[in-house]
């Protein structure tokens, strides 16, 4: 039996680690781009991280088609987000990751969210009663106190004639008013939007996707 001589050992073992490094590098590449884009969406810019994820999808290669296979699911559904879609589009391949999703998602429909035009028209016809129906019973009494009052001023102002004061508290009363009506309908636009992301981060997570995008 041969002896290995120093020099071939020194050689050999720096090819191996060239190889074990370039091995290394190749696994690793694809996932620092991943959590790049999985943190332009976690600051709120859905197509940059959803653009970034299809370009890398495009230049992956074969071997990587787990990698390629998540970076679908998440530009699929970081697209469901950005359009407040729950639809899950039709895909080519099968993604067992889409495919969790899905599945999820049928067992557990989101919840039907309110409209958001009796809140406006109530608090419309009545100052606070928008923020009632939506059971916001402390906006509800704010939005009172500050429009009641200066109605009745108004309607005080003018039964005695008094033609500029009036005027004054009839802007007053409806930039309040307005404002409450804005609230009402701003407040019912949130709740909507609120339910629909806590639904979809359930979906994000039972797809398995590593990385929060929020």
């Amino acid at each position: 039996m041969k002896l290995l001589r120093p020099g071939n050992v020194v050689v050999s073992l720096l090819l191996l680690l060239s190889l074990f490094s370039g091995a290394f590098m190749a696994s690793a590449e694809p996932v620092q781009a991943y959590r790049q884009a999985i943190h332009l969406a976690a600051q709120g810019d859905d197509r940059t991280a959803i653009a970034t994820l299809r370009s890398l999808q495009e230049v992956l290669p074969d071997d990587q088609s787990i990698w390629k296979s998540r970076m679908q699911s998440a530009q699929q559904l970081l697209t469901m987000r950005m359009e407040k879609s729950t639809i899950f589009p039709p895909i080519s391949q099968p993604n067992t990751n889409l495919a969790l999703a899905a599945a999820v998602a049928a067992d557990h429909p989101i919840l039907l969210q309110a409209s958001t035009w009796p809140a406006a028209l109530l608090a419309t016809i009545f100052p606070g009663a928008g923020h009632a129906w939506l059971g916001r019973w402390h906006d509800a009494a704010t939005a009172a106190l500050m429009v009641w009052p200066m109605l009745l001023l108004t309607c005080w102002a003018a039964k005695r004639h008094m033609g500029p004061v009036t005027l004054f508290f009839a802007a007053i009363t409806l930039w309040l008013w307005s404002g409450t009506v804005f609230s009402a309908l701003s407040l019912a636009e949130r709740g909507n939007l609120e339910t629909y992301l806590t639904w979809w981060q359930s979906i994000w997570q039972a797809s398995g996707l590593p990385g929060r995008p929020w």
